[in-house]
């Protein structure tokens, strides 16, 4: 009476899941061979009822494999996309400002963000910022905007595949543990329960790892990342300059003589600066050896003086 039982509460489960066919063959078959090792671990007579229900297992999972239900699925991508830029400017401040505004504005957020300056006259950042992927094409003309772009790399990748078969995965794991955990209320025999119990802690593992993968797809999915390098510049590089007239050369070639002249008495400036001390403790100690050098000869001339008298 107990085995039958248990073989139409199998039947019952193997009904149920007829419709859970989204797994793949892959995901099925090892699903059979998991409960092929708990049927020949419980091999004891006393629970000849139950392994009976474990071994129609591989009948349930050949039945999941005719769902065929992934390529529709794959009709809506799972795309991945990320931006590396190279970007100038001439205002820091104010870029790196607009970009903050920018990213806030859009929803997003800053990975990381580092600002550098090596003990020169300009800075340089590295951001790496995540935006909704909705607003991924819009930062980027943005970005365009507010600086001047040098260079762009843009990588897309399509994970549906990898997507929607850790989804199914996860579907016939959480549909292996139910099975599992009604097995378990019918067990009587220890042999069979401690079994099972190991392959419901299993189960639970592979299922805690899967939503952690789909989890790290959807953030992946959901928010683009853009790394952006931000330097300050100068003058902004590969700017094609209109043409000039003669007057307009010849103005800009006074000009540029006349930046020439003060960048010089600037360096200048900054030189004295560094080194006003030592020059400083020269200058004085010149004019101390002069005065005790003035001093000497005067000397000397006036005991020449004296001789001669």
């Amino acid at each position: 009476m107990k085995r039958g039982l248990v073989w139409v509460l199998a039947l019952a489960l193997m009904l149920t899941l007829a419709g859970c066919g989204a797994a793949s063959g892959e995901t099925a078959a090892s699903d059979s061979a998991a409960m092929d090792t708990a049927t020949a671990e419980t091999g004891s007579d006393s629970g000849g009822g139950m392994n009976g229900a474990m071994a129609m297992a591989p009948m349930e999972s050949e039945e999941a494999q005719e769902g065929g239900g992934t390529d529709s699925r794959l009709q809506d991508a799972k795309m991945i996309y990320t931006m590396d830029m190279q970007v100038e400017t001439t205002a820091f401040d104010d870029a790196a400002a607009g970009l903050r505004q920018l990213v806030e504005d859009m929803g997003g957020y800053f990975e990381t963000a580092s600002v550098y300056n090596y003990g020169g006259d300009y800075r340089s950042a590295y951001y790496t910022i995540r935006v909704p992927a909705e607003q991924y094409q819009n930062l980027l003309t943005q970005v365009g905007k507010l600086c001047h772009i040098v260079r762009q790399e843009e990588n897309s990748q399509n994970i549906s595949e990898q997507y929607y078969d850790t989804e199914s995965r996860l579907v016939t794991q959480q549909t292996k543990l139910e099975r599992l955990q009604t097995l378990l209320a019918q067990a009587e025999n220890m042999e069979d329960i401690i079994t099972i119990e190991s392959a419901i802690s299993d189960t639970e593992l592979t299922i805690e790892q899967l939503t952690g993968t789909l989890r790290s797809y959807d953030s992946l999915v959901d928010y683009s990342t853009v790394n952006i390098s931000l330097e300050e510049v100068y003058q902004l590089s590969n700017v094609e300059e209109p043409a000039q007239g003669f007057a307009s050369r010849m103005g800009a070639a006074f000009r540029s003589g006349w930046n020439g002249f003060v960048d010089v008495l600037e360096g200048l400036a900054v030189l004295l600066a560094y080194i006003w001390v030592p020059v400083v403790v020269l200058v004085v100690g010149g004019v101390i050896a002069w005065r005790v050098i003035r001093r000497r000869r005067a000397r000397e001339s006036a005991a020449q003086t004296e001789e001669h008298k």
